[in-house]
């Protein structure tokens, strides 16, 4: 019989496998909805929404699936959510209407609220001062999306795209048996199953459940939206070809997938404020840099005029796009270190809601990116976007924090002053 610690590290281990698995398969329109898009003919728009159909339903479902993990506990929930896509996802390689493909891609898109059955599996096996890392790890999951980008393609060109669906459905079969053979329960972690639906809904009426909200909206929709965007960015803003703005892509990706571990470490050294504190500034002056369009300037001097070119290359371009992505991986895991420390029984509801704020924004951005590029016609614009969400970010927790740590003295005053009495 294994130990407890034995349990935690396997369930962690097979939590971050199967979460990884599930954000791989979310973003499968990203690779094969492009021969779908020459086959049936379809217009950008139509290619847009057939690409964040599975966000969109990934996003939905993440509170109610929160809540299920509260009450019926992770296991169940996590692995009969993973086996509820594996027949809509064999089956997109047999649709041939551009409504069948929607279809399935809303019941695809499921396997994208296994962020919040996941995070709250996770956190209850760890204690407190280890859950910062534990989550980090799981969360690292989402480096998923960029295993999709360099598995996808092979096999769209080698089998063509209907076998990328059909190995993934195998795929994710073998991965939901592994789950269920190295994961367990613990009937401790449990909520009473005598809670209302009433009384886990009670969080949507804390103001900071809403501000946490709108961290992860910037932190993990950016990372989401600029995933899905950066591609053609590069094609647009610098002229590369699809293949070099790809590979220039994944350098934002897959680092801000992975470090999202280590952001979980320091989360749990230093404390999820200062870590959330340093991510919002940093990516405050990166994204203003960034935002900055290609301008020529001409300027009339006393010996004529003298005209010169302001704008990044697109060599220091990726390096400030690397390190945002770097900080929100950061960013991803200390918001979840603010919800264990603060919410540690009914974490799977709050890491729903604050899971679904964050997978609208994934869904949203794009589309604003879209209509900005569309109004303004300056590619750069959708960083302006970036760095005004960053604005709203630190004011907030600015103003917040400082009356919460007015409160805590006030509350320590009081406390004192009764000791002497």
């Amino acid at each position: 019989m294994p130990s407890q610690q034995a349990k935690a590290y396997s369930v962690l281990t097979m939590n971050t496998v199967a979460f990884t698995a599930c954000f791989a398969v979310w973003v499968i329109f990203s690779i094969i909805g492009i021969p779908i898009k020459t086959g049936l003919q379809l217009s950008d728009t139509q290619f847009g929404l057939l690409a964040a159909t599975p966000i969109l339903t990934g996003s939905l479902f993440r509170l109610p699936v929160g809540m299920m993990t509260d009450k019926f506990g992770g296991r169940r929930v996590y692995a009969g959510l993973m086996a509820l896509t594996i027949i809509p996802l064999y089956l997109i390689s047999y649709a041939t209407e551009y409504w069948q493909f929607l279809v399935l891609g809303l019941f695809v898109g499921i396997a994208g609220a296994s962020f919040s059955v996941g995070i709250a599996y996770t956190a209850r096996w760890f204690s407190k001062e280890k859950q910062g890392t534990a989550m980090g790890i799981f969360g690292a999951g989402n480096a998923g999306a960029a295993l999709t980008k360099f598995v996808a393609p092979s096999l769209v060109i080698a089998y063509g795209w209907q076998s990328v669906p059909q190995v993934y459905a195998i795929a994710m079969t073998i991965v939901v048996a592994l789950f269920w053979m190295f994961t367990y329960e613990d009937p401790s972690h449990k909520v009473d199953s005598s809670i209302t639906l009433r009384e886990q809904l009670k969080a949507l009426k804390d103001p900071k459940v809403w501000k946490y909200c709108q961290y992860y909206s910037l932190v993990f929709g950016g990372f989401v939206g600029l995933s899905l965007w950066m591609t053609k960015y590069y094609i647009s803003e610098y002229g590369f070809d699809l293949q070099t703005a790809a590979l220039l892509a994944a350098i934002f990706v897959l680092p801000s997938g992975v470090i999202r571990a280590l952001g979980g470490w320091f989360s749990d050294k230093y404390g999820a404020y200062t870590v959330t504190w340093w991510v919002m500034w940093i990516s405050w002056v990166s994204l203003f840099l960034m935002s900055y369009p290609q301008t020529e300037m001409t300027i009339k001097t006393v010996n004529g005029e003298f005209s010169m070119h302001i704008g990044l290359n697109v060599w220091a371009f990726t390096f400030l796009l690397f390190i945002v992505g770097i900080a929100w991986g950061f960013g991803k895991a200390s918001v979840f270190k603010f919800l264990s420390d603060e919410y540690p029984d009914n974490i799977g509801v709050v890491s729903g809601i604050v899971g679904l704020a964050g997978g609208m924004g994934g869904f949203l951005l794009p589309i604003m990116f879209g209509a900005l590029l569309d109004f303004t016609g300056i590619n750069s614009s959708i960083f302006m976007l970036l760095y005004g969400a960053t604005c709203v970010s630190l004011v907030w927790m600015h103003f917040t924090f400082a009356k919460d740590k007015r409160e805590e003295d006030k509350a320590a005053a009081v406390s004192a002053a009764a000791d002497q009495v």
